[in-house]
């Protein structure tokens, strides 16, 4: 019987493995890289209702939400050093993270630009 059960556990888990596609796979294996701070990653914040950006961060780090509709980022600033940051999320604030460990010698590097229209100002009078 306990051959049998250990039998039915090790298909299981190997048909669990099975069933992820490549995709899966890939960001499962980002997020574990950006969690263990082995990716550099920038994240702007935003207020969607002034379309002003309200701040930007790099670095190494890591991204989690906690139950007060805060985005926590820990950025690793030495071998053994840690700092945490705090962004409160509202209906009018955003952010975007890139990952932005790539330079331009890799064929698979890609840019993001966020274009913020400016307000037309006569200076003549």
């Amino acid at each position: 019987m306990k051959k049998i059960i250990c039998i039915l556990l090790i298909a299981t888990t190997l048909l669990s493995f099975a069933s992820c596609t490549a995709a899966e796979t890939v960001n499962n294996n980002l997020n574990e890289a950006a969690d263990n701070f082995e990716v550099v990653r920038k994240i702007t914040v935003y207020n969607a209702r002034t379309d002003l950006i309200v701040m930007e961060m790099e670095g190494l780090m890591s991204l989690s939400n906690n139950t007060s509709n805060e985005l926590v980022v820990t950025c690793k600033t030495g071998a053994n050093e840690y700092k945490k940051n705090y962004v409160y999320l509202n209906e009018y604030v955003i952010y975007v993270v890139e990952d932005i460990t790539s330079t331009v010698t890799d064929p698979y590097h890609y840019k993001i630009k966020f274009y913020v229209p400016t307000p037309d100002v006569d200076v003549n009078h």
